[in-house]
């Protein structure tokens, strides 16, 4: 590694500078499916990769401050990419990470219907794994192997 070196966070980090591009040993992904509403899609997002940060707190990086000292909640630390595909695509992608034993978050269907947290898990607590209606699924894992579960997912545009 001439060029690279890891960091306090596992990260291969290019040597030059705070600046310098990271390349990440992980990755977070979120995969939706293609049919559903733009509202749904941003709602969807959220939930999903709140799931991710409160899990693996390792995720998140530091509070931000601006320039005038005005403090902010941190982040994650790394980019998050989101994928689209179909209904079979987003199942697959569950089944493979699940198998995998990457950290995954879901969201069903049934969670549009639902108005709080204790309501969201009792409706995912009613279906069986196999048999859960997946509008967007998120993982976390090393590079390779969240690539490989969601094999046959494209970038959302």
């Amino acid at each position: 590694m001439s060029d690279q070196t890891k960091n306090e966070n596992d990260e291969q980090v290019e040597v030059g500078g705070a600046d310098a591009p990271v390349r990440f040993d992980t990755k977070i992904a979120v995969l939706l499916r293609d049919d559903l509403e733009t509202w749904q899609r941003l709602n969807v997002t959220a939930f999903l990769v709140s799931g991710l940060g409160t899990a693996l707190p390792e995720l998140v990086g530091e509070p931000y401050q601006d320039a005038d000292g005005t403090a902010y909640l941190p982040m994650f630390r790394q980019p998050v990419l989101v994928f689209e595909g179909g209904k079979e695509a987003v199942t697959a992608a569950h089944e493979r990470a699940v198998r995998r034993g990457l950290p995954t978050a879901v969201f069903t269907s049934d969670l549009f219907r639902t108005g709080h947290d204790r309501a969201n898990r009792a409706a995912v607590a009613a279906v069986g794994k196999d048999q859960l209606d997946l509008v967007g699924v998120a993982v976390h894992g090393p590079r390779n192997a969240v690539d490989k579960a969601l094999k046959g997912a494209r970038m959302h545009t």
